[in-house]
């Protein structure tokens, strides 16, 4: 299965309240790579991997797609798939779908988003694609994924 997990307040959270990875990046390069990952974002894209499914990034953000693949890199995240407002809009451009939504995973072949903005919920009932929403304040925000995916993977199956 293929997920996408959207980047600021999903996986990357300044909320004071958030807790943080430890910072994987290399002293030299924070300066450049300065965000905070969320807790638990390693192990759960570890188990997600190990699961066999293919995790992508699927951002509204203009971050260059290196900067994203390198971010993940230093925490020992491979990226599968990376799509940023730039790519996002040139494949809408490209099939001239106006208006188009704010995230269309299925147009890119993703199964399963995950995302912290409600907006994002509503675009899934109009344009048909499969959302979790979790905030940038819930602890049990990797267990809540998990049981997601689960229960996306028994429903296809049945």
């Amino acid at each position: 299965m293929k997920i996408s997990f959207d980047l600021d307040d999903t996986l990357i959270c300044w909320q004071s309240h958030s807790r943080y990875e430890p910072n994987a990046v290399p002293r030299l390069l924070r300066l450049w790579f300065n965000e905070p990952l969320r807790f638990g974002t390693g192990n759960l894209i570890r188990q997600l991997k190990k699961e066999r499914h293919e995790i992508c990034i699927y951002t509204t953000s203009y971050r260059p797609l290196i900067y994203i693949r390198l971010f993940f890199c230093f925490y020992g995240i491979q990226i599968k798939e990376v799509i940023n407002q730039k790519v996002h809009d040139r494949y809408f451009q490209k099939y001239k779908a106006y208006p188009y939504p704010s995230k269309h995973p299925k147009a890119f072949g993703i199964d399963l988003h995950i995302d912290d903005a409600e907006g994002v919920q509503l675009e899934a009932a109009q344009y048909d694609f499969n959302v979790v929403i979790t905030s940038p304040l819930d602890n049990h925000w990797v267990q809540k994924v998990l049981n997601a995916v689960r229960n996306f993977k028994e429903s296809e199956t049945s």
